[in-house]
């Protein structure tokens, strides 16, 4: 029987007119500190500019250490930083910094970033931000555990750095990639002995795909790490609500729903007109979320909704295909305010986790 982590996830996917930041960062604050108080092991925050999907979080580990301020327990994950769009001197030394805050509870998530404006507004090319994020993933983990690092990249050079402050874990905070659709990424995080984050496709019916990447990075991760005691790490996030019947979660949690898929699809019409060959298949993005229906979402969506004995299901089912360590779920999407956040959390805390802590 394995142990299985749980964490509230955030993904901001407001829209000004609708839902003020104030607002937001007040109600989700209260959740973490929700999450805290009811042993959760996570708290999670990403990081994306300019639109309505991601706009309110420019700075995860800003929120993060808000977080630390009012918590006393649950982990803190960035999921995720971006590096193409940081240097890694500032990159290691402001996670550093809240490794220290927190008193070691940070956890690291990077991702390539994946909206092609938020890459022609920073002025950094699409077509090098792999190279861009391993190159600058491997120069923060220099500047976490060695002193006096020199690197010369075409993306940034430096001599004789040492990194202030030090971080608190050792040897360094733990490390997790995002991957979505490539498996060079999932190979890569694997080879790196990292934890993958992934999020799911919105319909179970094509989940195959999920399925097949989440076992190419098992097999990479035991050729490449068999023999030593590093071991895989496997994450989801997925949106959850819980109420008390059925009924009356999927009439509640589908609006939400629907407002997250389309504001994602609007994120991902970026793509139109767009390609990359650091991109494969990003071109059809849009397509992906634009085109599931309210019926599709209750009956094929990737998203545990119901009432606490059909969460509890459903989150076995959806674990044992995912082969996952740690539950993220996503909790904010829509817009939600902290009431419907508070009550799908607390039947989650009081009905559901106690049977789907070990799996």
């Amino acid at each position: 029987m394995t142990t299985i982590q749980h964490g509230v996830s955030f993904l901001p996917d407001c829209r000004p007119e609708k839902r003020s930041a104030t607002d937001y960062y007040a109600d989700v604050l209260a959740i973490a500190r929700l999450a805290d108080e009811a042993g959760f092991d996570y708290v999670k925050m990403t990081e994306h500019y300019l639109g309505n999907y991601g706009g309110y979080c420019p700075s995860p580990l800003t929120f993060l250490a808000a977080v630390a301020a009012q918590t006393t327990r649950i982990r803190l994950m960035t999921g995720c930083v971006l590096p193409a769009f940081h240097h890694p001197v500032q990159l290691a030394a402001h996670t550093a910094m809240l490794d220290a805050l927190s008193g070691g509870r940070l956890d690291v998530g990077f991702a390539r970033a994946w909206l092609p404006y938020e890459f022609e507004a920073l002025g950094v090319p699409l077509d090098s931000s792999r190279d861009r994020f391993e190159a600058t993933i491997g120069a923060v983990l220099r500047l976490w555990t060695e002193e006096k690092v020199t690197e010369s990249t075409e993306f940034f050079s430096f001599t004789d750095a040492t990194s202030l402050p030090p971080v608190v874990q050792n040897p360094h905070p733990p490390v997790w990639g995002a991957a979505i659709r490539s498996p060079e990424s999932f190979q890569w995080l694997a080879r790196q002995g990292f934890g993958v984050l992934i999020s799911p496709p919105p319909l179970r019916s094509e989940l195959g795909w999920s399925r097949d990447l989440i076992q190419l990075y098992l097999d990479t991760f035991a050729e490449a790490h068999g023999g030593t005691d590093l071991r895989p790490r496997i994450a989801f996030s997925v949106p959850l609500y819980v109420a008390e019947t059925d009924a009356e979660a999927y009439d509640t949690a589908i609006p939400h729903i629907r407002e997250y898929l389309d504001v994602t699809a609007e994120a991902a019409n970026a793509w139109n007109d767009v390609s990359s060959p650091a991109y494969r298949g990003y071109e059809n993005m849009r397509k992906a979320f634009g085109r599931v229906d309210d019926d599709q979402l209750r009956h094929d969506g990737v998203a545990v909704v119901g009432s606490p004995e059909s969460v509890v299901e459903q989150i076995r089912a959806l674990r044992q295909e995912l082969s996952a360590d740690v539950c993220l779920w996503n909790v904010d999407y829509g817009g939600q305010d902290a009431a419907t956040m508070q009550r799908s959390l607390r039947l989650f805390v009081d009905e559901v986790l106690p049977h789907v802590r070990a799996l």
